[in-house]
């Protein structure tokens, strides 16, 4: 997400403008007139070469965060403070770039809400084997891409 100020942009000048005038200058047609000036576009995003994994480890994040929270509820919201971290650190001033990851987030979530009501050795072993995997795509990220 982005802050207040940050999608306002320009505007604020413009607004302190207005609120400082007199009521009595601006008048009803004053308003009208006034011009009013728009936020400015977010910046666009920056594709990065490593997008899709970094897709595919939010959806196991997601994942895996469901699959614990039914099977170990006491460590299940590490996985989403994790996401949380991920998004701040890749995404901070790029939202198109947040929603995509939060979004592989849900979907990798809503996947296994759909499946799984109780904890079965089935959804022991999906966490097990989506923590693998997602440990995997770390360090492939880090070690290709890392700095």
């Amino acid at each position: 997400m982005t802050c207040p100020s940050r999608r306002i942009g320009g505007s604020l000048a413009a607004l302190a403008l207005i609120a400082l005038t007199p009521f009595s200058v601006l008048g009803a047609s004053a308003k009208a007139k006034a011009p009013v000036a728009e936020a400015p576009p977010p910046p666009p995003a920056k594709p990065t070469p490593y997008d899709d994994r970094l897709s595919r480890f939010a959806e196991i994040l997601g994942s895996v965060h469901y699959l614990r929270s039914l099977c170990d509820p006491g460590k299940a919201e590490e996985w989403r403070s994790g996401m949380q971290t991920l998004l701040d650190v890749e995404t901070a001033d790029e939202p198109a770039r947040r929603e995509r990851l939060t979004a592989a987030f849900n979907r990798g979530y809503r996947a296994f809400a759909s499946v799984y009501t109780q904890c079965t050795p089935a959804a022991v072993t999906a966490e097990e084997r989506y923590r693998n995997e997602g440990a995997t795509l770390a360090g492939e990220i880090t070690a290709r891409f890392g700095n």
